[in-house]
């Protein structure tokens, strides 16, 4: 580690609470948060337009190969969609599906920025961290014409990479086949499935998707994805994904720009959807995964592949319909599933609702299920009611007891990211313990009722998934949805300890990116980018995860909007990239 000493927080502009020394139990103050949904919508749109129409000649060239009927339908279809986003027009979007919230200030996207080398760098970033640390979101590639769900943007991928001491910076978009046909046809026209599938105008939406489709106008048959969500390191591969689609292959270059390989299916061994937070085992190398449908069965199936990449059959999860599964966990031996209450239901679209709903007369529970099964006969369900968990950051056993632990922010009203409410979200970090003798659950906050904080997306040292933990990073998510900073929990004692970014500074999940080796598990840096809304500017901060103190900033020469999740990859897998 450099021996560098970092100046005072107030020479970074950074608000501490301390401890010892600089960070404070959250005790000690008591803050005054609003929500960032109520607040008035700022879209802001760089000066560089996010919004990338081809001019009228490469437009034709993207259509010549177009027969005179496919000309006619097109033209056809393009009259009924201009018909229905006239008549969308006329009544007002929730704010959910509003652009004008949902991609306000720095939610809003940026276009690709090849690579910057040589950063400006206030303080010494530390020797050990010498690798490429790459975080996804979702960025529009075009304005949207009607209903936009943050969760809707084409992916992006940001990376910074560090090489002794300096550091590099890039974004691109991963290029997938939706992407790829919008931009040649040089407007949207896949469906987004959050932002518009409402109602009877989705129900229009999705009929004229499959018209185009059947005109040859598109072809959603090598996907439909916008791989915005997850990253993860497998097998020399750096994977994008979101659960809609199969994940795409991205190369990081030796200068540090980035490309996008392709779709990516393992070598023809996966022909399914994956979710966006497969889990990679510390231990054993081995890579876990879901896969779940909203419209046929099997809805929900469980796969694995060896360190090596050689995937496992399939194996299918009884489930009496389909669920919104965004994560879920692994122990040392087992899997951890949720079947929750935020499910899908497409009829409800006819009735002219949202597909995503929270189902009240549903009972949450989860599954525990052997790692290396063949088939889910010997799946056992333990009931958790009135439990949802959007992220679950880690899971261990406890044989003593007969009991798998469970730690997950408890997310309360379950369905409020995806349908307009009046009640305030609340995020608890929550112990969840699974009894496998008697089948029963209890359910436990973590922090006090007077301490009790937002806290969703981040991670425990992932040399530990899977195994008993101390603590965990996460993003104090407010003012809901923005980040205000993040915290570092004591599992076992409920201490939070709060790093505050400053006055309308706001970043977003953080990275713990562990010392190798060491004996203390929270022995290693806290990765973040935080963009400062007075400004407008940009930056990577480092920080020590053992008593919060600021290492170093790493200046960017552009915004990086809010996003999603993010890895780092070391030097040595950079070298070996496949």
């Amino acid at each position: 580690m450099a021996s560098y000493a970092p100046p005072s927080p107030a020479a970074f502009g950074t608000r501490f609470k301390p401890k010892f020394p600089v960070s404070t139990l959250r005790s000690e103050r008591n803050p005054s948060f609003s929500c960032a949904l109520q607040s008035p919508s700022i879209l802001h749109l760089p000066k560089q337009s996010p919004v990338y129409p081809l001019p009228p000649s490469e437009r034709a060239q993207s259509t010549q190969q177009w027969n005179p009927f496919q000309r006619v339908a097109a033209m056809a279809l393009d009259m009924v969609e201009n018909a229905l986003v006239s008549h969308e027009s006329r009544r007002p979007l929730p704010k959910t599906a509003d652009p004008k919230v949902q991609i306000a200030g720095n939610f809003s996207p940026v276009p690709e920025q090849p690579v910057k080398h040589r950063l400006p760098i206030i303080g010494t970033i530390p020797e050990c961290i010498q690798g490429v640390y790459v975080r996804n979101g979702a960025n529009p590639l075009h304005e949207p014409v009607a209903g936009h769900h943050f969760f809707d943007g084409d992916g992006m991928v940001h990376a910074v990479q560090f090489n002794n001491g300096s550091a590099s910076y890039a974004c691109r978009f991963t290029e997938t086949n939706r992407l790829v046909q919008e931009r040649d046809l040089g407007r949207p026209v896949f469906p987004k499935a959050i932002g518009e599938l409402h109602g009877h105008s989705g129900i229009a939406r999705l009929l004229l998707f499959y018209a185009r489709g059947l005109f040859g106008l598109i072809d959603p048959s090598h996907g439909t994805g916008v791989s915005n969500a997850g990253l993860v390191y497998f097998n020399n591969h750096l994977l994008a994904m979101s659960e809609d689609d199969l994940p795409y292959h991205v190369h990081i270059t030796p200068s540090g720009d980035l490309e996008t390989v392709g779709r990516y299916n393992f070598g023809g061994q996966l022909n399914s959807t994956m979710i966006a937070h497969p889990k990679v085992d510390p231990q054993s190398g081995e890579f876990f995964a879901l896969s779940y449908d909203v419209i046929h069965k099997p809805y929900l199936k469980y796969f694995r592949f060896s360190a090596d990449g050689k995937k496992s059959p399939d194996v299918e999860i009884p489930m009496a319909g389909p669920t919104m599964m965004h994560d879920f966990a692994i122990t040392e031996n087992f899997v951890v599933i949720p079947d929750q209450q935020v499910v899908f239901k497409l009829p409800e679209m006819i009735h002219g609702g949202s597909p995503v709903v929270y189902d009240k007369n549903k009972v949450s529970k989860f599954g525990i299920l052997e790692k290396n099964t063949i088939d889910a006969t010997r799946i056992r369900w333990v009931e958790a009611p009135d439990c949802f968990c959007f992220h679950l950051w880690n899971a261990w056993e406890e044989p003593e007891s007969d009991e798998i632990v469970v730690i997950g922010s408890c997310m309360t009203p379950p369905d409020s990211i995806f349908n307009e409410t009046d009640e305030s979200l609340k995020s608890v970090l929550s112990e969840i313990r699974l009894n496998l003798k008697t089948g029963k659950s209890t359910r436990r906050p973590i922090i006090s009722e007077s301490e009790q904080v937002n806290l969703e997306a981040g991670m425990v040292n992932r040399n530990f998934l899977g195994r008993k933990t101390r603590f965990v990073y996460l993003a104090l998510a407010e003012p809901w949805p923005k980040v205000s900073g993040f915290a570092k929990v004591d599992l076992s004692t409920g201490e939070v300890n709060e790093y505050i970014y400053g006055d309308q500074r706001y970043g977003g999940e953080p990275l713990f990116f562990p010392l190798n080796p060491s004996e203390n598990e929270d022995d290693g840096y806290i990765l973040a980018f935080v963009h400062d809304e007075k400004t407008w500017k940009s930056e990577l901060q480092i920080v020590n995860a053992m008593d919060l103190k600021l290492e170093a900033r790493v200046k960017l020469p552009s915004r990086v909007p809010y996003g999603f999740h993010g890895t780092f990859i070391s030097l040595k897998d950079l070298e070996n990239q496949a």
